[in-house]
């Protein structure tokens, strides 16, 4: 009973410690610093206009009084911290004169740091406009209360912020890459889910392979490289062949040289036995086997000089006895099977040239949705590595192929096939693919970038951003995907922002159940 008496005050003097001034969690000391000077409420406001995101943490103002602003600013186009700039408060309305308070260029980065003392107790409208190499913005923040006193001030009280909100703050968001997106409604295709490949074109690609066994050797431009461009007709190197024994030019040359020289003597041989046998001086046998003789050295000098031609190359260019092995197709040479000096088999495979410029999109369609996509007439797809999907659609110059008329009895699906563009060569053969058939007119909903939604457990939840370093997990109900976003059923509002880039990062914020420390002092 004593120690669970001591663990429970040790654990309320730790709670003690973790509070700053009026209940406000202490940061390490300096939230509180920041939010309460001379005993002042804090307030915080969170901006958005067309350039910059506006994160204004400030004391509420009283006449007389400085207020030392901390204006974080976002540049959208990157959400990362603005570098350099000029920054002006402008208090305006209320029956008094405007007052103008400025500061140029932030410290640390991001972290505009104007001091106000506003001169007028009202009701005034505050407004910060931000000057900068993208240009200038204007932050309207409304009407803001300037309290004749700090007693005011205090009675007042200070704004509670919503209960459960994930901290998750300005210099976290900086150094990962995070984003977020406003909810809005979108036009969204209905799809089908499948999977497809990547494959070449039917007269897109060229597999050469040897003719003939034997040495591959290099042609006169060098032995190619996997990524070469060739064109159709280019030589990728040469083959010279085996033609069996221990052949080669000089001694199939040798061979019919002597098939020559043999036919020659014979021809002579059958000339003068054919005078003496006329003579009677022979008898005509000799003159019959004279004939044969004549005969055989022909049929010696023909087969000579076959193995010579095939020796000397099939292509008819007689370069030394070798064959040249020649692209039937303009593209990229996409792999390579052998070496040079390798000894190759007949048949073997040793290029592979593919036209990358398009593509044939090979599509796996479930027997069970064949029926829902009907004519199909176009698709998106998802490629592993890639963070934009990629669109098959006839404006873009993609077409559908064909649907196959045979269902696999092994796979249960049937084959789509479309063709599309692929100028930029950024896809490969044989890559996978997350493919969305489309299976009707867009419709209207609402919806949030894919990369928003988090896996979180038994439940899809995305983060919305309730202040600049505050956000609420909302679980959501989702519909149709398209392109990257995808439609919400229930659990967020239009107008509302959530986390598109780092999503999983605040997901591991709100697990850890810790408040981070600022890394800069207010």
């Amino acid at each position: 009973m004593i120690r669970a008496l001591l663990v429970a005050a040790f654990l309320a003097a730790l709670v003690s410690c973790r509070k700053g001034p009026a209940g406000t969690a202490d940061h390490g000391g300096e939230k509180a610093a920041h939010a309460t000077p001379a005993g002042r409420p804090g307030a915080s406001i969170t901006h958005f206009a067309e350039r910059t995101e506006l994160f204004l943490e400030y004391p509420v103002l009283v006449r007389g009084e400085e207020s030392r602003f901390a204006a974080h600013l976002n540049d959208l186009e990157g959400f990362k911290p603005l570098e350099k700039g000029r920054v002006e408060v402008i208090l305006s309305g209320g029956g008094a004169p405007d007052e103008r308070f400025e500061v140029t260029d932030p410290g640390p980065v991001g972290i505009f740091r104007p001091v106000v003392r506003p001169a007028h107790a009202s009701t005034r409208r505050l407004v910060l406009t931000v000057e900068s190499a993208g240009g200038t913005d204007r932050h309207d923040l409304g009407e803001v209360k300037v309290f004749a006193s700090v007693a005011d001030a205090v009675a007042a009280g200070e704004a509670e912020e919503r209960p459960g909100l994930v901290p998750f703050l300005k210099e976290q968001q900086w150094r990962t890459e995070f984003a977020t997106a406003p909810v809005e409604e979108a036009a969204l295709r209905p799809s089908v889910l499948a999977n497809g490949t990547l494959r070449a074109r039917a007269d897109g690609e060229s597999r050469i392979a040897a003719p003939v066994a034997g040495l591959l050797v290099a042609s006169r431009g060098g032995f190619p490289f996997i990524g070469r461009q060739v064109r159709t007709g280019d030589v990728l190197a040469a083959l010279s062949p085996k033609v069996g024994g221990d052949a080669d030019p000089a001694s199939l040359q040798l061979a019919v040289t002597q098939a020559r020289l043999d036919l020659d003597l014979a021809r002579k041989d059958l000339a003068r036995f054919q005078e003496l046998a006329s003579a009677e001086a022979v008898p005509e046998r000799r003159v019959q086997d004279a004939r044969r003789a004549v005969a055989e050295c022909e049929a010696r000098v023909a087969a000579g000089e076959a193995r010579k031609d095939r020796f000397d190359g099939a292509s008819g260019t007689g370069s030394g006895g070798r064959i040249m092995l020649r692209s039937t197709v303009t593209g990229t040479l996409a792999s390579i099977a052998s070496t040079p000096g390798s000894f190759v088999e007949q048949g073997r495979e040793l290029f592979h040239v593919v036209d990358l410029d398009r593509l044939w999109l090979e599509v796996q369609v479930p027997e069970a949705d064949v029926g829902r996509i009907g004519k199909p007439t176009g698709a998106w797809f998802e490629v592993e590595g890639f963070e934009q999907p990629f669109e098959v659609a006839p404006e873009r110059g993609g077409r559908v192929i064909g649907l196959g008329g045979v269902i696999d009895p092994q796979t249960r699906t049937a084959q789509l096939v479309f063709e599309l563009p692929n100028a930029r060569r950024d896809l490969r053969v044989g890559m996978f693919a997350r493919v969305h058939v489309l299976t009707g007119a867009p419709v209207k909903a609402l919806a949030v970038p894919a990369s928003a939604v988090v896996d979180d457990g038994s439940e899809q939840v995305v983060f919305v951003e309730v202040s600049g370093e505050g956000f609420e997990r909302r679980p959501v109900r989702l519909g149709l995907r398209d392109r990257g976003r995808v439609q919400v059923l229930a659990g967020v509002a239009p107008g509302e922002r959530v986390v598109s880039r780092g999503a999983y990062q605040v997901r591991l914020a709100a697990a850890s159940g810790t408040i981070p420390q600022h890394g800069h002092v207010h």
